[in-house]
């Protein structure tokens, strides 16, 4: 045992030190110290995108998703760094994560399309939660935009949820978008009725109306003269928020009132005459007798 120690001398040992203690020692404490300063680098970096979009006023779920993958894109070369001053062949690392990258990027063809449709959604911003909206087909109360998916409420309190590449590849209208929105509503009356006095009811009661707005000033015309009664076109313009009730009560009151003032609203009818071929053929027998008598 004695011979084995007394191979090691002083020399040997202060050329392992220099050679490959040492180095190894400084190696590994600069990729600490390349981890430590990386670390707090990416953390100011983040931080300063965080106040920069909160100030642009972006919404919170796309700060942080984008903040999430900034933290993970930053953190993977701070690591790399790091494995490199290790000596680590980190070319053969960044070759499996780019192959394994696009490996899982073709798998996932679809939900990154919803995903790109979703970080699009969230900063152009075409709706937001609690709008009213129609999208991909459906119409609904938004609930949440989120990255793959947006979940929608019907009116009869369904909920939809709706992929996100669906909804940014077809047309967004959004009812609520608009503080004010115009209601657009068709009202006929008889040929025989009395048009100046319809008309002046449908303006006396949307004068009456307090959510009927002033300016724009609302419409009342003469749309046209159809097969079976004339057409007013009422136009009123409203809070967007008292669009829908209001077009429900305003239809009721002009059929009550339009019944006590003894104006009708017709249904489409048609007259039909019909032509007896044997009462013809009658009158043509006839009128030969008559001619072959005189003859």
């Amino acid at each position: 045992m004695e011979d084995k120690i007394n191979l090691f001398t002083s020399d040997d040992i202060e050329m392992y030190l220099n050679e490959y203690a040492i180095p190894w020692a400084i190696n590994i404490a600069m990729a600490i110290i390349i981890y430590i300063v990386g670390r707090l680098i990416v953390s100011v970096v983040l931080s300063m995108f965080r106040r920069v979009m909160a100030r642009s006023k972006y919404d919170e779920m796309l700060i942080n998703f984008i903040e999430s993958i900034m933290g993970a894109i930053l953190m993977l070369f701070v690591i790399v760094a790091s494995l490199n001053e290790l000596g680590v062949d980190t070319t053969s690392l960044v070759a499996i994560v780019g192959a394994a990258g696009l490996a899982i990027g073709l798998s996932l063809q679809d939900s990154l399309k919803n995903f790109a449709a979703g970080v699009m959604l969230l900063v152009f911003k075409p709706f937001k939660a609690g709008n009213f909206v129609e999208a991909a087909g459906t119409t609904g109360i938004v609930q949440k935009i989120g990255i793959f998916h947006t979940t929608m409420t019907s009116l009869d309190n369904k909920e939809i949820t709706i992929p996100n590449a669906n909804i940014y590849d077809d047309n967004i209208t959004n009812y609520s978008a608009k503080e004010t929105r115009r209601a657009d509503m068709v009202f006929g009356i008889g040929y025989d009725d009395d048009l100046r006095k319809a008309k002046r009811i449908l303006e006396e009661m949307l004068e009456a109306d307090e959510r009927v707005l002033e300016d724009p000033a609302p419409a009342v015309g003469v749309m046209e003269l159809g097969d079976s009664s004339v057409n007013f076109t009422v136009r009123p313009w409203v809070n967007a928020a008292d669009l829908l009730v209001f077009k429900w009560e305003f239809t009721e009151n002009v059929k009550l009132r339009f019944d006590e003032e003894g104006i009708s609203i017709p249904y489409p009818q048609m007259d039909v005459h019909f032509f007896k071929e044997a009462d013809n053929a009658e009158n043509n027998n006839a009128a030969s007798s008559g001619s072959a008598s005189k003859a």
